[in-house]
C-alpha cells in the first residue's frame, strides 16, 4: 500500500469517523440501530442527536484535528501558542468547522477556551479542571502522528504538549503518547497488534526518566491489561475502546460502526477509531458512499493539496 494512501486515509478516516458518529452521539449502546443500518443518515424513526446539523459533518473533534494540521504545516514544528490561537478561531469563528458553524463543545475545552481568551496561559488553561480527564485532546491528536519527522521521543513530547491548551492533565497527555505511536507503527505497516506492543515498549522506555508519566502510564492506562471499553467520554475508556475495536477489525467500515455501537460518546470513538482504521486499511478502504456524504472536504482537499507530497516525501 503506497504511503500517501495510509495517511490520507489516517485524516479521512478520522472526519469520516467523526461525521459518522454525530448523529448517534449520547444515546446508550441499547438505543443504537444494528451494525447494517448505522450510516450518516440514521435509519428513519431514530431520532438523531443534533436535528441542526446536516448529515455528513463532522464535530469539534475534526474541527480540531485540521486546526492542529494547519498549524504544523505552517510553522513546520509544533508551537503551543499558534495552535492555542487557531483553537480559539475555531472557538469563537468557526475556523475549520463546516461552514463556520461551531457545535458539540466539551466543558472542559469551552472553559480553557474561555480562560484563553480572557489571557491566561495555554499552561493556565488545561489545568482549569486539574482532573479532567476527558477525551477532547486524545480526538485531535492524529494530525501530529501523520505529520511528524523526529524521534518518537519527540513526538511523544509534542503529543504531551498538544494537551496543554485544554487537557493539561498528565493522563491526557499518557494516552495521546500512546496513540500517536501507534499511528507512527501502523503507517510504517505494522500490523495492528505487533503496533500496540511496539508503542508500549517504547513508551516505557521513553518514561523510564519521567517516572510521574510512568506512573499514570502504568495505573492509569494499564497497558497490560485486557483492552476493554465501554466508549465513554473519560480518555483512558475512549482510548481503551478504540484498541478493543481495533485488534480484530476487520475493515475501515467494520471498526467505526463498532465504535459508533458502543453508545455514548459515539462521535470522538468514532473519530479516534476511524484515524487508526483509515491508516491500518487505508483511504481505498473507506466506503465511497462516506467520502461523498463528507461535508467540507472540499477545504480538506485544498490543504492536502500541500500537506500529501511533504508526508509522502518526509516519510
Amino acid at each position: 500500500m503506497e504511503n500517501c494512501d495510509r495517511l490520507k486515509g489516517g485524516l479521512y478516516g478520522l472526519l469520516i469517523g467523526d461525521a459518522l458518529g454525530v448523529p448517534y452521539e449520547f444515546h446508550s449502546a441499547d438505543q443504537i440501530p444494528p451494525y447494517d443500518k448505522i450510516e450518516m443518515i440514521p435509519p428513519q424513526g431514530f431520532r438523531r442527536t443534533y436535528t441542526g446539523v446536516a448529515p455528513g459533518t463532522w464535530s469539534d473533534d475534526g474541527a480540531q484535528a485540521l486546526c492542529l494540521l494547519d498549524s504544523l504545516m505552517t510553522c513546520g514544528s509544533f508551537q503551543l501558542k499558534d495552535f492555542s490561537d487557531r483553537l480559539l478561531s475555531w472557538y469563537q469563528e468557526g475556523l475549520w468547522a463546516v461552514d463556520g458553524k461551531v457545535f458539540d463543545i466539551g466543558i472542559q475545552t469551552s472553559m480553557a477556551l474561555d480562560a484563553y481568551r480572557r489571557g491566561k496561559t495555554p499552561e493556565e488553561c488545561g489545568m482549569i479542571r486539574p482532573d479532567g480527564k476527558g477525551n477532547g485532546a486524545l480526538m485531535r491528536v492524529l494530525p501530529l502522528a501523520l505529520w511528524h519527522r523526529g524521534t518518537d521521543t519527540e513526538l511523544v513530547l509534542d503529543a504531551h504538549a498538544q494537551c496543554l491548551i485544554t487537557h493539561g492533565n498528565l493522563c491526557n497527555q499518557v494516552c495521546c503518547a500512546l496513540y500517536c505511536l501507534v499511528a507512527r507503527f501502523l503507517l510504517d505497516e505494522m500490523a495492528f497488534s505487533y503496533a500496540l506492543e511496539r508503542a508500549i515498549s517504547i513508551l516505557r522506555e521513553i518514561y523510564e526518566t519521567m517516572p510521574s508519566y510512568a506512573q499514570e502510564l502504568e495505573w492509569s492506562v494499564r497497558p497490560d491489561a485486557s483492552w476493554i471499553g465501554n466508549g465513554s467520554g473519560y480518555v483512558v475508556d475512549c482510548l481503551r475502546s478504540v484498541f478493543m475495536i481495533m485488534k480484530d477489525a476487520a475493515s475501515y467500515e467494520d471498526a467505526v460502526k463498532r465504535a459508533v455501537l458502543l453508545g455514548d460518546d459515539t462521535d470522538t470513538t468514532a473519530c479516534v477509531t476511524g484515524g487508526l482504521a483509515g491508516i491500518l486499511f487505508g483511504f481505498h478502504s473507506i466506503p465511497n458512499r462516506w467520502y461523498e456524504a463528507l461535508r467540507g472536504k472540499e477545504d480538506v482537499e485544498e490543504l492536502l493539496k500541500t500537506v500529501l507530497p511533504l508526508f509522502a516525501f518526509f516519510r
